[in-house]
């Protein structure tokens, strides 16, 4: 119990590459359904719906109406950068090149999260973590370069403008946990998620309306196998993923929070073999596992 007690952020951060694997493969089936667009508001409601049950059980509070306004300001500009930028992007990924190689390409958060972390923070980088970044860069290289043949030039396996989305969702995501973790602080990392998601909601309807994109949104909750998924995956991430990854920056380092989360490329291999048919090539699964290791060495 000592053990665990003394690493609280590190089995957080564990838990939230569990439940963001689920949330990554449910949400890819739903935005292949009904667009990622639709996807990100929906979920985000859904997300924010099972977060004030939760409060309201819990603190008997179900809106964040305790929290200071230097907890809303960063945590307001943390959702609309991680939930409205990151997951726009990300979520558009999906649908291009899918989940796994989604994931495999937030490997590459930690290494941004560090840069932004000293950039913002002050936390210290080593020469260590450089090589972590080598290492991560290069399994991903791996995993979606293709040569089909000795001699030949090699080719990318995936769509670059998946790879370029999938890049847009990394860098949200990383300044999206720096700017929380000035956020929430002492803060309840429950209704912190509240007030990202409610920031993120606010950022996806100026959008959607911009866009002229509503109409999608009503034609996505009519779709019965598309809002299951959402739901699915609204329970996973906005609620228990991104309450938990909350948790973890506020009892760890978040390059360190950041290097458990990126498992997620790993745990996905075998469910996404499994439930869409992915033909799982070796190069690739090398390719996660020296990523994740390049990932690892941010412990150091």
């Amino acid at each position: 119990m000592d053990f665990i007690a003394g690493h609280y952020g590190e089995f957080a951060a564990l838990l939230v590459a569990f439940f963001w694997t689920v949330s990554a493969l449910a949400f890819e089936s739903a935005s292949r359904k009904v667009g990622s667009l639709a996807v990100n508001i929906l979920r985000l409601v859904a997300g924010f719906i099972f977060l004030s049950i939760f409060t309201f059980i819990r603190r008997r509070l179900i809106l964040p109406t305790d929290a200071s306004a230097e907890n809303w300001l960063w945590l307001a500009l943390s959702g609309l950068v991680g939930f409205v930028f990151g997951d726009l992007f990300l979520f558009k990924a999906f649908t291009v090149i899918g989940s796994r190689f989604s994931m495999l390409l937030m490997t590459l958060v930690p290494p941004i999260t560090a840069f932004f972390g000293w950039i913002i923070l002050g936390e210290h980088l080593t020469l260590i973590h450089f090589l972590g970044m080598a290492l991560t860069f290069t399994g991903i290289a791996m995993a979606i370069f293709n040569r089909k043949s000795e001699g030949e030039k090699l080719t990318l396996k995936i769509s670059p403008s998946g790879i370029l989305y999938a890049l847009g969702g990394a860098v949200g995501q990383a300044l999206g946990l720096i700017l929380s973790k000035l956020g929430v602080r002492e803060y309840d990392p429950f209704s912190a998620t509240q007030i990202r998601i409610i920031a993120g909601i606010a950022g996806f309807s100026v959008l959607i309306t911009v866009m002229g994109r509503w109409g999608s949104v009503r034609n996505a909750v009519k779709n019965a196998s598309a809002m299951k998924s959402l739901t699915l995956g609204a329970f996973f991430g906005p609620f228990l993923g991104v309450s938990f990854s909350l948790i973890a920056v506020m009892f760890t380092e978040a390059g360190i929070a950041s290097t458990i989360m990126a498992l997620v490329p790993i745990f996905i291999i075998i469910p996404s073999a499994i439930i869409y048919k992915d033909k799982i090539k070796s190069a690739e699964v090398i390719g996660a596992i020296i990523s994740v290791g390049g990932v690892a060495l941010f412990f150091i």
